[in-house]
């Protein structure tokens, strides 16, 4: 396996920070980009096995932060789920200009759900794994539930997720109101690979069923 840092600029012109990892002695078969989960970033111990085992199978993967995570710019408040569909669209844009257009995405948690959003806006993308995926991106809401009058009376609020104190704005809960997976993953008309564990207590199982069910 090779593994090249990258970087790329997204839409509002942040630098993100990536790593490509890529086969040893052949060309890849096909590259494929990976959403980590809400909060995450891409060196998440999941997120590199299961990069390191595709290369194995001489795929390569462009594993990156999302705006305002990791070692990538921006400010975690004011991004939200259409920024990560954006992060994602600008992530494919770059592996086309500088290797070869994604025909995978692979997404974890919410990164799932994007991935679908995403691989709606990209022809390249001719398949899509999700891993553990809500059906819904307002499925992240029970996260900080007990903050939710808070964040809606004062425009933000510090929330605790996974031990870590991240704020939420308002216009997070507005912009994944305004999201239909539903219809999305209706339209879709490309593969999906569903991943679930049936004892995943963040993001129940039932999630899998629906997103099955839609398609």
């Amino acid at each position: 396996m090779i593994t090249t840092k990258e970087e790329f600029t997204n839409k509002e012109g942040l630098i993100l920070s990536a790593k490509l990892e890529s086969p040893i002695n052949q060309d890849p078969i096909v590259y494929a980009i990976f959403a980590h989960c809400f909060t995450c970033n891409k060196n998440l111990l999941a997120v590199k096995n299961i990069a390191r085992s595709l290369t194995q199978a001489g795929v390569a993967v462009l594993r990156f932060d999302f705006t305002g995570l990791g070692e990538s710019e921006g400010e975690f408040a004011d991004s939200n789920f259409s920024s990560s569909i954006d992060d994602l669209v600008a992530a494919a844009k770059f592996l086309e200009s500088k290797y070869e257009a994604p025909k995978l995405i692979i997404g974890h948690s919410l990164g799932g759900a994007a991935s679908i959003f995403a691989a709606s806006k990209l022809d390249s993308i001719q398949a899509v794994v999700t891993i553990g995926a809500p059906a819904s991106p307002k499925h992240v809401t029970h996260l900080f539930n007990e903050q939710l009058e808070t964040i809606q009376q004062n425009e933000h609020a510090e929330v605790s997720i996974g031990g870590r104190p991240f704020t939420v704005k308002k216009q997070f809960l507005e912009d994944i109101e305004e999201q239909n997976m539903r219809s999305v993953v209706k339209s879709l008309r490309k593969p999906i690979a569903i991943f679930h564990s049936p004892q995943d207590t963040t993001v129940g199982v039932e999630n899998a069923a629906k997103i099955y069910s839609d398609a």
